[in-house]
């Protein structure tokens, strides 16, 4: 399970300046990313705080009149994940999602400013492409997250978002999103503290929380509350 850092970090580092800088220079980006942090942590806790996050779409598949409701919250960076959604994810689908038995949301958590611009991505072809993108994004995590080079992964994120039918244009304008930047982080920090999130992924099912498990255990777990 990866842990959770303060989000106050993710914002100071990626949401001052807004995504812009995902397309220039990165001596410009970091030089921009360290002013950012040292400016006070209070003041961007307030400033997140105070973020209108009504415009975040919750990202959901399965019927909405499920018997249960699933809750994942994981990062885009986290290797964790990403075997999550290789191992476990898919076969909830196929046996619970798909079958009208559970309600699956998916809940973003920022750990740096690269899972964020990954969620930005994801989310840029709306609730119908995300899982989709997701999906390419999890199964070829160490492939463009490896570089470490922000730039590099940039451009990465990019070719998935093209792979998935979105144009240059469209991409870009996800990417530079400030205010949708700001909005996600402040989103991710109250359902977090909302739902005391220490790592990633962490499951709530029906209102109860649970640290990562085999598709084996979830499924006993979900079995006894379908009283099968």
């Amino acid at each position: 399970m990866t842990r959770i850092i303060p989000v106050v970090v993710v914002a100071l580092a990626v949401v001052a300046g807004g995504a812009w800088w995902l397309t220039q220079g990165k001596e410009t980006a970091d030089t921009v990313g360290q002013t950012q942090i040292a400016q006070s942590s209070q003041t961007a806790s307030d400033a997140t705080d105070a973020t209108d996050t009504s415009g975040v779409t919750e990202m959901v598949m399965g019927a909405e009149d499920a018997p249960i409701t699933l809750v994942e919250y994981a990062s885009f960076t986290c290797p964790h994940c990403a075997t999550f959604h290789e191992r476990v994810l898919k076969s909830l689908k196929a046996d619970y999602v798909d079958t009208g038995k559970v309600k699956f949301i998916f809940r973003d958590v920022y750990f740096d400013r690269i899972g964020l611009w990954a969620s930005m991505v994801a989310r840029c072809g709306g609730q119908e492409r995300f899982f989709g993108m997701t999906d390419l994004m999890m199964s070829s995590q160490s492939d463009w997250v490896r570089s470490g080079d922000p730039v590099t992964i940039a451009g990465e994120l990019r070719k998935i978002g093209r792979l998935a039918g979105l144009s240059d244009d469209a991409l870009t304008a996800c990417m530079q999103d400030e205010a949708k930047a700001k909005a996600l982080v402040a989103w991710s920090e109250k359902n977090t503290n909302a739902d005391n999130i220490s790592g990633t992924p962490s499951l709530i099912i029906d209102g109860e929380k649970h640290s990562n498990m085999s598709y084996a255990d979830l499924k006993k777990i979900l079995d006894a509350k379908l009283g099968g």
